[in-house]
Parts: C-alpha cells; sequence; structure tokens
C-alpha cells in the first residue's frame, strides 16, 4: 500500500470518529482563534516536509519564524504552545503557527508522532479574533489596490482535517513535488497549496443552504437587480420582510459585508464598467448607478479606486 493510500485511510478514520476526534482535539485555552487573511494576494507556498518524533522528543522553539506555520498531524499527539496559548494536537487534527510569535513544546511526546509541516508567507492583511467578521478595515484601500474587495480566508487556529478527499491528500502531494524539487513544480505545488487552504477554510466547511447564507444570497440578488434605484435599509428590510440588523448579520457572516456597503461596492463597480465602455458624462453614470449626487459619486470613487471618475475615464480609453 502507498504513503498516499496510507495517510488517506487515517485521516478518513480520524474524521468519521468523532469521538476520537473530539478527544484528540483538546483545546486547553479558553476561546477559540480564527485567522484573516486577506486575498489578493494569496498566501503562497514556500516549503514542505513530514517530521517524525519518537518519544521523548519535542518540537523545538522558535521566535518570529516570519511566515505561517501550518502543521497538520498524522498520528500522535504534539503538546504546542504559542505564547500564552496552549494546544494538544492529536491525529487528524491541524495547528496554524503565527509568524511573529514566539513557539514552544508544552512537553515531549509522549507516543510516536509524525507530522507534515507547510511553511507558508502572506503578503496580504492579516489578523486574529475569535469572530466571523473579518479583522480588515481598510476594505477601500485594498479594492483601490486590487480592483476587488478583499476576500477573507478564514483558518482555525486549532482545526481539524476534513474526512472529503482534497484535506489530507494535498499535504502528500505537496511532499512529493517537494521531493523532486524541480523549478517546473512551482505552479502545481502553489495550486495544491491553495486547494490545502480552501479545505480548511471556514467559510467552506459552512452548511450550504444554511439560513444565514440562504438569507445573504436573496439579499444579494436584490441589490444587485435594484442596485440603480434609491435602496434604503427600511425599503430594503420591506422588500425581504426581515428586520434591516438580521439581514446585516447574515451579509456580514458570509461575506463580511454590510447590505448598504454590499450595495456601495456593486455601484462602483458598475460604474467603473460604464466608464470604460460608454461616453456618458460622469453625472449620468452617477445617476445610472444609484448615486443621488455627482460629487458623492465622485468621492466614493475615488475612495474606491485612487482616482477620480474622469481622471479613471482618461487614462484607460483613448
Amino acid at each position: 500500500m502507498s504513503d498516499f493510500t496510507l495517510f488517506m485511510d487515517r485521516m478518513n478514520t480520524f474524521s468519521k470518529n468523532k469521538n476520537i476526534s473530539q478527544n484528540e482535539v483538546d483545546l486547553l485555552s479558553s476561546s477559540e482563534s480564527i485567522i484573516h487573511l486577506a486575498a489578493p494576494p494569496f498566501p503562497y507556498f514556500m516549503e514542505c516536509g513530514r517530521s517524525v518524533y519518537e518519544p521523548g522528543d519535542a518540537h523545538p522553539s522558535r521566535r518570529n519564524l516570519g511566515m505561517f506555520d501550518l502543521i497538520l498531524v498524522e498520528q500522535g499527539q504534539l503538546d504546542m504552545g504559542e505564547e500564552d496559548r496552549q494546544w494538544r494536537v492529536g491525529a487528524g487534527s491541524t495547528l496554524l503557527l503565527l509568524p511573529d510569535r514566539y513557539h514552544y513544546a508544552v512537553r515531549p511526546c509522549e507516543q510516536r508522532t509524525s507530522f507534515v509541516w507547510v511553511h507558508f508567507r502572506a503578503l496580504g492583511e492579516w489578523g486574529v479574533s475569535g469572530a466571523y467578521e473579518p479583522a480588515f478595515a481598510d476594505r477601500e484601500r485594498h479594492a483601490a489596490h486590487f480592483g476587488t474587495p478583499p476576500y477573507t480566508i478564514r483558518l482555525p487556529q486549532l482545526g481539524s482535517l476534513p474526512g472529503a478527499p482534497g484535506g489530507s491528500a494535498e499535504g502528500e502531494r505537496l511532499l512529493r513535488l517537494e521531493e523532486r524539487n524541480l523549478s517546473g513544480a512551482v505552479w502545481e505545488r502553489q495550486r495544491l497549496f491553495e486547494e490545502l487552504l480552501h479545505s480548511l477554510d471556514l467559510r467552506r466547511r459552512e452548511p450550504s443552504g444554511s439560513p444565514a447564507e440562504s438569507v445573504a444570497e436573496r439579499t444579494e440578488r436584490y441589490l444587485r437587480a435594484h442596485y440603480a434605484e434609491p435602496l434604503t435599509a427600511a425599503s430594503l428590510s420591506e422588500a425581504l420582510h426581515f428586520h434591516y440588523n438580521y439581514l446585516t448579520r447574515c451579509m456580514k457572516r458570509v461575506n463580511g459585508l454590510t447590505p448598504m456597503e454590499y450595495l456601495e461596492e456593486h455601484r462602483l463597480e458598475q460604474a467603473r464598467l460604464l466608464l470604460l465602455r460608454t461616453e456618458a458624462s460622469v453625472a449620468s453614470v452617477a445617476e445610472q448607478v444609484g448615486f443621488e449626487t455627482a460629487p458623492y459619486f465622485s468621492r466614493r470613487f475615488s475612495a474606491r479606486f485612487g482616482v477620480s471618475p474622469l481622471r479613471f475615464r482618461q487614462r484607460h480609453t483613448r
């Protein structure tokens, strides 16, 4: 039997046995941490490897590693600490150590322990919290720089590998590509690494069709269909038959924006397309996408894209 098959069998066994998973993934601190990574740019893969510790061995202590350290435990157990937090990480579990913290072993391994480690960097903003809302305040600056609002990757600091194929398989494939160490494998390594992050992303793990997701999708569809109209919190609540505060909670949970923030971003995207594809005046564009006045539209467009509507058109058209 291949290493890959053994790896997948082991991960699937742990993911199906919820009693083992619950006992092994024992969070010793009192609050859950979620790592928020803004993309684009997406985090990029640096290196990976497999470590095997015998009883009595301990993970080395490190400070300010400068890159994220994602640990995927295959068998055994690691007792790890980061600053004042400590975790017990059992087989089938993951731990994400941060690049600017002090990491250490809480105690030596009591049994043979093997784990895959993946080092990666994040060029975009990142933050830590215990909530689902993104940790980024300056969405407009991100949108102006990258041309799109940030997608927030949400990774649990202590988590578990998903049972479906695509969780543990990428780690094994990354190891095989790393052993080859060929320049031609760089794209494949990055693709597999992003698939691994995708499998761990908490947003992906939310149940499909959950109430929050359904309400958020209804809200998005309505806003896209009626963005040129003079929408308000009250009119939106009346049209969708939910209190605006509930709509806001659902939208924030699913995509990190309030309904009005989502509406403005969509209006600005539509305005950008009109400026590029039509000869309509700035005032006409503002009216067509739902802004009440041209001056306010110009201010919001400049904040979003870093340039006035007129200058944007001159820069990108002849």
